[in-house]
């Protein structure tokens, strides 16, 4: 299983987003970023009409007459960062007495006795000789020096390499649902068992569900999965889930298939599928797969049982029991969040082709269409202007629909395919099949054939309120706001402290508005007890985030972000007026990690402070580059502008001066800020560079263009523009701990 696979087990598209003040910001970027921001018509002299107050003008007024240049600031600029840097040397000042005092034999080395024991030593002490000398103990010194003591904490002591990622990531390959027919129904075959007794598909209707497994009585994967296939059926038969073994196989025989029965004790219908008519049905791929199929014919979940067992791998003990936890959903009402893997196994050679179903109905295939791709929010109760959870609605809406498939802009995904880039790339991928659009556009082309009611899928259930469960912690606002009928608004921001006693790992969040339709989006950071926080907007990253449909994170085992004791949860909001006045209160719910995570989610802002887009431009282009300080794998990305973004593109440099282009979104949409998540985490080698570009329409054919007659630069509201790649990626979480152990010691240092 892939590491964004287990990532893709949060509230699919789930968002993934959280704060990191990175220490790679270029200082003159800074320097003039800043000041840009200030100098509304961009003519290189900030005046007091465009200063917050007299206090600011007083700082960087260096001579007196009133106004402040680019020269003055830098200037006053350069002088803070000396102060800085004597911070930084004060800083080294304090681990040197630290160690001098630590170090009682005097030998220039420290032990783990004469440190107490502490968890850190061995993780510094890189030779494993027992004492940490003074060339381990540099690499700190040089992190301080550079960054300051808060800074060191950016770069990990001990870095995830590329053998760390390959071992997490190991196991069956995440499918695309709609690419192996998830959510469609399986036609009503008729098939006979090994005892000589006749079925129908359409038994399930009896039953909460149906279970079918294939196997194989010579087929070295699946004979390994035997036992764990026994053993699951009787937990299945518990929950009214019955089980049927199907034997693709025509060549094998009657005596192998029924001794392999008996070693194991199967109750199970065993079908010997010589015609292959049950396996062709399921458009089975190997002898190890296994499909959930519900009461009404629908296919909830394809792939692995678990993964356990591969052509080239086995572990002592599965990780992942995908067919198992499906199940677990599906008796809870609830959609598997992983619904398709591969399945390696011996791979089935069916022919015949695809099974044909007929004319495409609503009952049969586009009601389910929906409900898999649309009625997440598509629904009474949901984030969308409009349901199509029903005939009428889907009937009514056809134009729109057909304009919107033909657009690209429904299902809500941007990511263009590279050239030979094969199956996506992408773990939450919300794009059709191409077998849905097809079918779904012959439908609304058609004179919208109904077909049988009894064909339609078991309603789709949605949470009243968490979608991820009960939180262990909730944050609400400090206060309601009042958002107007209508207008413009400015974002909301609202500071809370979390009342927390102890440091927490958070597993898992949802941000829940108390009015969806009014809240386009939230940005939450966290700010460390005792910290002053000045405000500088999304480049400074997120720690956590909210769009329609992505508001909701679970984080696999293992993984988590941190919420230290006393902290303050800094929400900014954009509101949207919907034509009624309303008064909303948002709230944050935390998910407690029962234990302390491997790994820790971080995410690297990289932004271009510096945008100077001419009135009236098309396609003007702005950008900025980042060099990564150390080896990182990335998990996601996230592009954000504003509305008169157009496209943005993620590309790397290696240092052989080889480029990739990591994400392309040929058409980025304001409304639809989607996190990208990789089935496959990458690998990006220390001082390579990435460079984000983002393009942008200042016309008038830009029909959300505020004005195209102003020349655009930085700024946090709508009509101001913004130029920001978020990259997610992930640190061992014990060095966080072991930073904050010896910054304990050198900030008490005498």
């Amino acid at each position: 299983m892939t590491l964004s696979s287990r990532f893709s087990q949060c509230l699919i598209p789930g968002l993934v987003v959280a704060s990191l003040a990175t220490a790679t910001w270029a200082q003159g970027t800074r320097k003039e970023a800043v000041f840009h921001r200030f100098d509304k018509d961009g003519d290189g002299i900030v005046t007091t009409a465009e200063l917050p107050d007299i206090k600011t003008l007083a700082i960087y007024d260096r001579n007196g007459d009133g106004r402040v240049s680019l020269e003055e600031f830098r200037a006053t600029m350069d002088g803070q960062s000396n102060t800085a840097n004597g911070e930084n040397e004060a800083a080294l000042s304090r681990i040197d007495a630290y160690i001098k005092k630590t170090d009682k034999n005097g030998d220039g080395n420290l032990s783990k006795d004469e440190v107490g024991g502490e968890e850190w030593f061995d993780r510094l002490d890189r030779n494993q000789d027992g004492l940490i000398g003074p060339g381990e103990i540099s690499p700190f010194r040089a992190l301080v020096r550079k960054f300051g003591e808060r800074r060191a904490f950016e770069v990990p002591a001990h870095q995830v390499t590329k053998a760390d990622v390959a071992k997490i990531t190991s196991g069956p390959e995440i499918l695309k649902p709609g690419e192996v027919g998830i959510g469609r129904m399986i036609p009503d075959v008729e098939f006979t068992d090994i005892d000589g007794k006749a079925h129908r598909l359409s038994d399930v209707k009896n039953h909460k569900g149906f279970v079918i497994a294939m196997t194989s009585a010579t087929c070295p994967v699946s004979r390994r999965l035997l036992p764990s296939l026994a053993k699951l059926e009787t937990l299945l038969t518990a929950n009214d889930v019955p089980m049927i073994l199907v034997n693709a196989f025509g060549s094998e025989t009657e005596a192998e298939i029924r001794e392999q029965l008996a070693s194991h004790q199967f109750a199970a219908a065993y079908v010997h599928d010589r015609y292959k008519k049950l396996s062709q049905a399921l458009y089975a791929a190997t002898t190890t797969e296994v499909f959930l199929i519900d009461a009404k014919q629908t296919l909830l979940y394809r792939g692995a049982l678990d993964d356990q067992y591969g052509i080239d791998y086995s572990i002592n003990e599965p990780r992942h029991h995908y067919l198992e936890d499906a199940v677990t959903a599906h008796l809870a009402g609830e959609v598997p969040v992983i619904a398709a893997t591969a399945a390696p196994g011996c791979e089935l050679n069916l022919g015949g082709g695809e099974t044909k179903g007929g004319d495409i109905t609503y009952y049969r295939d586009v009601a389910r269409i929906m409900q898999r791709n649309c009625v997440q929010c598509h629904r009474h109760g949901g984030v969308a202007p409009f349901a199509l959870d029903d005939f009428d609605e889907v009937s009514d809406r056809a134009k729109v629909i057909q304009r919107v498939l033909s657009e690209g802009t429904m299902p809500p995904w941007f990511a263009a395919k590279t050239e030979g880039e094969g199956p996506s790339l992408w773990a939450n991928d919300h794009s059709l099949s191409s077998r849905d659009q097809a079918d779904l556009m012959a439908w609304l082309n058609s004179d919208h054939p109904k077909g049988n009611p009894a064909d339609a899928p078991k309603p789709q259930g949605f949470p009243e309120e968490w979608s991820t469960g009960t939180p262990d912690l909730i944050i609400p606002l400090s206060k309601a706001f009042k958002i107007q009928a209508t207008g413009f608004m400015p974002y909301q921001r609202d500071v809370v402290t979390s009342e927390l006693t102890e440091d927490k790992w958070i597993s898992g969040y949802e941000i829940l508005p108390s009015e969806r339709d009014v809240v386009h989006h939230v940005i939450v950071k966290v700010v460390e007890k005792g910290e002053t926080h000045v405000d500088r907007g999304e480049a400074e990253g997120f720690w956590a985030a909210y769009v329609p449909g992505n508001g909701a994170v679970q984080y696999p085992e293992g993984f988590a972000r941190k919420l230290s004791a006393g902290s303050k949860i800094h929400f900014q909001i954009h509101y949207t007026p919907s034509g009624v006045e309303k008064m909303e209160r948002l709230k944050l719910g935390l998910h407690f990690a029962d234990k302390p995570p491997k790994f820790e989610v971080k995410t690297l802002a990289i932004a271009d402070h510096r945008l100077n887009i001419p009135p009236g431009a098309p396609s003007h282009m702005e950008g900025a580059s980042q060099s990564i300080p150390f080896d990182i794998p990335v998990i996601s990305f996230m592009a954000h502008m504003h509305v008169r973004g157009s496209a943005f593109s993620f590309e790397i440099t290696y240092l052989d001066g080889k480029s990739e282009m990591l994400l392309d979104i040929p058409r980025y949409d304001f409304n639809w800020q989607l996190r990208y998540e990789l089935k496959t985490p990458k690998f990006l080698p220390a001082e390579s560079s990435i460079k984000v570009t983002g393009i942008f329409d200042n016309s008038a054919n830009n029909k959300a263009n505020p004005d195209p007659t102003k020349a655009v630069r930085w700024g946090d509201q709508t009509y101001d523009e913004m130029l920001i790649g978020y990259i997610e990626y992930f640190v061992p979480a014990l060095d966080s701990e072991i930073w904050q152990r010896w910054s304990d010691h050198f900030g008490g240092a005498e």
